[in-house]
């Protein structure tokens, strides 16, 4: 028999998975969610229950598994997902993070804020549809932000009679196109979420399909976001200096470490100053050790009294990041308002927020085709443009295709603080960096 805390301990060893949905409105991403957590016994008996009742009201013989993640009363009226469900649950191999996105295309924002984070993507189709232009609008966004393993769910097989020739001709179309956009690892599988047929567990329909259920790939699915491999970043959050009697010379900098590691002994640069010193002490939950790697919380002792403040970024001094002052990115509009030439916002990057002009819109990217719209003078919601920056302090940024969590940033309206634009700097997409010419007029207000 195993105990609660035997339970929780095994759980704590495993890994975990953030992935989201995407598809095309009606594709049944909503339901494959439900059926995901009502197949692996991922909710509780009163929430079924509550799902159950709806569904008798609404004249289902069945539950909608739908209303699991759709919990808005304008998604349920009108059997769309309109925000972005997140939903927690665990197997004994491994805990996730899962954000259920909408299909519509003015909802593009809200699926860029879901597979922000995300490791993997679930892009549905309906079987009887095929490919169409929100599923490549969906992995184009997936390619623009590096998602780095992308599933291909073809659902609705029940509809179209298990037909391999029919999974086959929509794989084969994804799956080039996918690979032209650069995204690293393309699954395809099969699936009937409303029958359950590989979604938990094997089809007994499709004896022609010898791949995993779509569960059985989240579970084994490399976890690729090892932040331990990736260049060592320390975006300083709160300066330390208690000055007590006890600790009348104690200096440290605090903060959550980005990525890599960080030891005691090691040479770092400040940027964006590039002053060198050494790492002399770190201290994490109290005690002092040799070791700190992301996502932990510690604060470094550093050999030189340096002017640190909140907003710098500690990194090896053989590995530093470029500093600059223009910086030239793609960004999500998600805000109402428009964000055009000239207008000056606020770019949070990390702990550190500077003031900044937009100095030019090269280009607003379609979609449905991935041609660009030249000089379009503003971005207004859901569009995906490029954009050049000129900030009035230098910044020690990734490109995005290096890290995502030091190449991502965010432009905001300085009057109110509502966030404008979501930016991934450096190229556009992995196979086709897109060179953005910048007319540097004099006109600079700093």
């Amino acid at each position: 028999m195993t105990t609660h805390l035997e339970s929780g301990a095994q759980l704590s060893t495993t890994t975990l998975l953030r992935f989201a949905t995407a598809g095309s409105v009606d594709d049944g991403k909503s339901t494959l969610v439900g059926r995901l957590l009502h197949d692996s016994k991922s909710i509780l008996t009163d929430q079924l229950e509550a799902v159950e009742q709806v569904s008798l009201s609404r004249g289902q013989e069945a539950p909608d598994l739908a209303l699991l993640t759709d919990g808005l009363r304008a998604e349920r009226e009108q059997g769309i997902t309109i925000d972005v469900a997140y939903r927690y649950f665990a197997t004994t191999r491994r805990r996730f993070i899962l954000a259920d996105t909408p299909g519509h295309v003015q909802y593009t924002r809200n699926m860029v804020t879901g597979a922000s984070t995300a490791e993997l993507a679930v892009v549905l189709v309906d079987a009887r549809n095929g490919v169409v232009e929100q599923t490549r609008r969906h992995a184009a966004v997936a390619a623009l932000l590096r998602v780095p393993h992308v599933v291909l769910a073809v659902n609705k097989m029940d509809l179209v009679d298990y037909a391999e020739p029919v999974f086959a001709a929509i794989a084969e179309e994804f799956t080039a196109y996918a690979a032209s956009l650069g995204v690293p690892e393309i699954t395809t599988i099969p699936i009937s979420a409303l029958a359950g047929d590989n979604v938990v567990e094997p089809s007994a329909h499709m004896d022609w399909y010898g791949g995993p259920t779509v569960l059985e790939h989240l579970e084994t699915v490399p976890v690729s976001h090892d932040l331990t491999a990736c260049h060592a970043r320390f975006p300083v959050q709160y300066v330390i200096r208690p000055q007590t009697a006890e600790h009348p010379d104690y200096r440290g900098y605090a903060g959550q470490i980005a990525a890599g590691v960080f030891r005691v002994g090691e040479a770092v640069s400040v940027l964006p100053s590039g002053r060198t010193t050494t790492i002399t002490g770190i201290d994490a939950l109290g005690e002092s050790v040799d070791i700190a790697w992301a996502p932990q919380s510690v604060t470094l002792r550093l050999a030189d009294d340096i002017d640190i403040s909140r907003g710098d970024l500690i990194a090896p001094a053989a590995d530093v990041p470029p500093v600059t002052q223009d910086v030239e990115a793609t960004v999500c509009h998600v805000a109402d308002q428009p964000l055009s030439v000239g207008q000056r916002v606020l770019l949070k990057h990390t702990t550190r927020t500077v003031k900044a002009i937009v100095k030019d819109i090269p280009s607003r990217l379609t979609l449905d085709d991935l041609s660009q719209h030249p000089a379009p003078g503003q971005l207004v919601a859901n569009d995906i443009g490029r954009v050049v920056v000129r900030t009035a302090e230098p910044l020690a940024l990734d490109a995005y295709a290096d890290s995502r969590r030091t190449g991502s940033f965010l432009l905001i309206d300085p009057a109110d603080g509502t966030t404008l634009s979501a930016g991934m700097a450096g190229a556009a997409f992995a196979t086709a960096p897109e060179p953005v010419v910048v007319d540097d007029d004099a006109e600079w207000d700093f």
